[in-house]
This record gives structure tokens, sequence and C-alpha cells, in this order.
């Protein structure tokens, strides 16, 4: 038993083995989820809005659009569903690799400050003496 490894140690499941098709693989995911980002923004800013008449604002009944009965979705609302798919998809995805990859760190992480040199405050200046009242 000596030098061998403890029997629930095993290098079957490493979570943490980033090999080249894993980087690969996570590197089509960002370019996936920047090309999705970009069409959703597209997509959503390309829709029409729904309370298309003044008479909806002041609850007239001219228009159906709030609560009325709903239309075919168009292909801009099924573009819109897809890519908001997507987009959660992929965000979960990047998500849990930066967790598998050692959690949040810090940008400025290993880099050392300079000492801050402070000098002690000046003392504050003494008041000056208020004025005298004359008295009638």
């Amino acid at each position: 038993m000596e030098g061998s490894n403890p029997p629930f140690r095993t290098n079957a499941l490493n979570l943490n083995h980033s090999g080249p098709l894993d980087s690969m693989l996570i590197n089509l995911v960002y370019v996936i989820h920047v090309i999705v980002c970009f069409f959703l923004i597209v997509v959503v800013l390309l829709q029409s809005g729904k309370a298309g008449d003044i008479s909806a604002a002041f609850g007239g009944q001219g228009s159906q659009a709030a609560f009325g009965p709903r239309g075919a979705a168009t292909a801009l609302s099924k573009a819109t569903t897809l890519s908001a798919v997507l987009f959660m998809l992929t965000s979960v995805t990047l998500s849990i690799h930066a967790i598998r990859q050692g959690g949040p760190r810090s940008v400025l992480q290993g880099v050392k400050s300079a000492p801050v040199k402070t000098q002690p405050a000046a003392p504050a200046p003494t008041p000056a003496t208020p004025p005298t009242q004359k008295q009638n």
C-alpha cells in the first residue's frame, strides 16, 4: 500500500482538466455567445411596440394590443425566442466553466501595490474669538 492513491481518489473524472479539446470548445462557445448577443440585440430592436395607438395610453378600447388576443407568432418573434434560449444556454455553459476553473478571481490578483506614504494631518487652526455683542 505504500505510495498508492486512496481508493476514493480516481482520475477518471477530473473536472479541472483543461485539455486542448476543452479549450477549443469553450472558445467556440464564446464565439457563439457573442454572435447570439449581437443577433438578439438586432432582433429586439427590429420589433415594433405592442402599444401602437395613443388611445391605449389613456385606457381607450381602440387598441387591442395590450390585453387583447395575440396574433400568430411572426418570424421575428420566433427568432427572438430562439436567440434568447441560445443566449441563456451559452451563459449557463460559460458560468459552469468559470466555476470549474477555480471560481471568481480578481483582476488585480498577483499585482503588488506600492506602499502609500502618508503624512500626519496638520493641526487644526485655533478658532478666532467671537465678537462681543453690544448691550443696549
